[in-house]
C-alpha cells in the first residue's frame, strides 16, 4: 500500500470518528435540554389540576363578604 493511500484512509477514518463524536455530543446535549423541559412541563409548580371543593368555597366566601367603607 502506498504511503499516500494509507494517509488518505487514516484521514477518512479520523474524520468519520470526529463526525460521529460530534453527533453523539449533540444528541446527548439535546436529550438533557429535553429532559429539563419535560421536568418543567410536568412539575408540580405548574399543576393545572383544580383546587379542592372546600378551597373553592373558602375563596368564594372571602370574595362575597361586604366591606364597610365608613
Amino acid at each position: 500500500m502506498k504511503h499516500s493511500t494509507f494517509v488518505a484512509v487514516l484521514l477518512f477514518l479520523a474524520s468519520a470518528v470526529g463526525a460521529l463524536t460530534a453527533a453523539w455530543l449533540y444528541i446527548r446535549r439535546r436529550e438533557k435540554e429535553l429532559d429539563e423541559y419535560e421536568q418543567l412541563l410536568f412539575s408540580e409548580d405548574f399543576d393545572d389540576e383544580p383546587a379542592s371543593a372546600e378551597a373553592d368555597v373558602d375563596a368564594a366566601d372571602e370574595v362575597q363578604e361586604p366591606v364597610d367603607e365608613a
